[in-house]
């Protein structure tokens, strides 16, 4: 699918960078899906999959960008990268909308907005309080971030992070480099952001076919991010979501997004929307052979709410 790169300036003028997916063959005003990427990862790590499908099945163009701090993006004036701010990056979402509708290619009234992982519960939160977005769609989502830390950390080791995010805020005070913590490790007993198994078994591959690290100088994760994520609560505003309609898949056995957790977000959400669950753990929509049975899905959720009306690309199964 043709696929061009792009770039825009934030409401406090960052420049985040990343692509645009047209079909082979549309019209001159394309509804546009905004997709970004969940915890540190970047767009190239199956980002461009999903967009390809997508403009492969469907009349549409898919918006793809690194959040700010990773990847091709920038991150603030004297902010430190590999920092997530949620906050920050829910307005970025709306200001990738702003750009979108100032594109010759796109039709600004049909915008929806895609997030996996963190950015998953970001978009609840944007499709509750931006009105433009036309359509949700939230795969694997962090819907609670009180519950889903102390679901990832141990009892006796929430002590132990308490007294480092402690020390962390004292040592920026004094104008010292932020503390530093692994995304993953192979032992998931030792501090990391994500302590599941699964998480090291998908960022070490992605180690060895992208620009992703986890090494101490590159991509290792802020510590802050991590006490932000325990007071982050994006879906406080799902039921907030609706007329809007909303898909949420969940996988089956996941682990570092519990399903249960998410399965009770979904349940305070309002009509329109539906409930997708597929097989396996929090990784396994992204590849393999869940891939056609997760996008395809996603697809079809496009064709009936963002596209109505659109003339499918090809046809959907």
């Amino acid at each position: 699918m043709p696929r061009r790169d792009i770039e825009f300036k934030t409401s406090d003028h960052v420049t985040l960078r990343g692509w645009l997916f047209t079909p082979e063959k549309g019209s001159s005003k394309l509804p546009c899906l905004i997709m970004s990427h969940g915890w540190t990862a970047l767009k190239e790590m199956d980002l461009d999959t999903f967009a390809e499908y997508f403009t492969s099945k469907l009349t549409i163009a898919c918006l793809v960008y690194d959040n700010r701090g990773f990847g091709a993006s920038d991150a603030a004036p004297h902010a430190p990268r590999y920092e997530i701010l949620p906050e920050l990056q829910r307005s970025d979402y709306s200001d990738a909308i702003t750009y979108a509708q100032s594109l010759e290619e796109v039709d600004g009234d049909k915008i929806g907005i895609w997030g996996s992982s963190y950015s998953g519960g970001h978009v609840l939160f944007v499709g509750a309080v931006d009105r433009r977005v036309k359509a949700v769609l939230s795969q694997v989502p962090l819907t609670d971030g009180w519950s889903n830390f102390h679901r990832l950390i141990r009892p006796d080791f929430v002590a132990g992070m308490e007294s480092a995010f402690l020390a962390d805020r004292a040592a920026r005070a004094q104008g010292k480099d932020a503390t530093m913590l692994p995304v993953v490790d192979a032992d998931p007993t030792k501090p990391s952001s994500l302590p599941t198994p699964d998480s090291y078994e998908f960022f070490a591959a992605w180690e060895k076919n992208s620009d992703w690290k986890n090494e101490v100088t590159v991509k290792r994760q802020v510590l802050r991010t991590v006490e932000l994520l325990r007071a982050n609560d994006p879906s406080h505003m799902i039921h907030r979501i609706s007329p809007t309609p909303l898909l949420m898949t969940i996988a089956q056995n996941d682990v570092l997004t519990p399903t249960d957790i998410a399965l009770d977000a979904y349940t305070r959400a309002r009509e329109p929307k539906q409930l997708h669950i597929i097989p396996g753990g929090h990784f396994d929509g992204y590849s393999g052979p869940n891939f056609e049975k997760n996008a395809g899905r996603q697809a079809q959720f496009l064709k009936e709410t963002l596209c109505a009306g659109e003339e499918a690309a090809l046809p959907l199964r």
